[in-house]
């Protein structure tokens, strides 16, 4: 029995076919782009929040990172601690305008702790939006490409019955290319979707650990500045 390879296949499936077929190829190595993008991105994401965590947790004073924090460019907790110093920093300075005409220099108040706070976590939150780009193709090739799929399995199985039709014959070699058409539609349906929702969860659960430590950082950065204004 001679064998039929895939080239054939696309070579007798029809112009509605073949067009799903380069949808779902372009999804997939779209996918697979964003997904060794991202690999690379959260590697290097997570070494950066490691190491100025750990710089962080060994300065005595909060002021001792700040020189540390700017050569960390992609570590999110980074960004976030410079932004929150300088806005501490900006309140010290409006509170204490009056400078040496001042006996006592005015300390920042819980207000003011809210405010950094509230700044910390605008920028953080900037910091998760740039690294959650891209998620949602993802998202849409894992959740649209079976679909794309199942429709150019329809189209093969109505192209079956039409060459069945046409002939009169239901022989294999009248049903097979349809039927062959179908299923190759949905192999690379599926192929196109399981890569896209694994590395889809797996983002979103690197984000959730993200978040969480974002969190944390800013309750420890302002317990340390709140300990500091004392």
């Amino acid at each position: 029995m001679e064998s039929i390879s895939i080239w054939q296949i696309i070579k007798q499936t029809s112009t509605f076919g073949v067009f799903i077929l380069i949808v779902l190829v372009t999804m997939s190595l779209v996918s697979w782009a964003i997904i060794g993008h991202k690999w690379r991105l959260f590697r290097a994401v997570s070494h950066a929040d490691a190491q100025f965590r750990a710089q962080f947790s060994r300065s005595r004073r909060l002021a001792d990172s700040i020189g540390q924090a700017k050569s960390y460019a992609l570590s999110p907790l980074a960004t976030m601690y410079t932004a929150g110093y300088e806005e501490m920093t900006r309140l010290r300075e409006l509170k204490n305008e009056g400078g040496g005409l001042q006996n006592q220099l005015d300390r920042l108040d819980n207000d003011d702790f809210e405010i950094v706070e509230m700044t910390m976590q605008k920028v953080g939150t900037d910091e998760l939006s740039r690294l959650e780009r891209r998620n949602v193709f993802l998202a849409t090739t894992g959740s649209s490409a079976p679909f794309m799929g199942l429709l150019g399995t329809v189209v093969g199985i109505m192209d079956s019955f039409w060459s069945i039709g046409e002939r009169g014959s239901a022989s294999l070699a009248v049903v097979a290319p349809g039927i062959a058409e179908a299923l190759l539609a949905t192999i690379v349906g599926l192929g196109a979707a399981i890569p896209a929702v694994i590395a889809y969860n797996w983002a979103n659960n690197f984000m959730r650990q993200l978040t969480d430590h974002t969190n944390a950082f800013v309750l420890d950065f302002i317990a340390r500045a709140k300990k500091e204004s004392r």
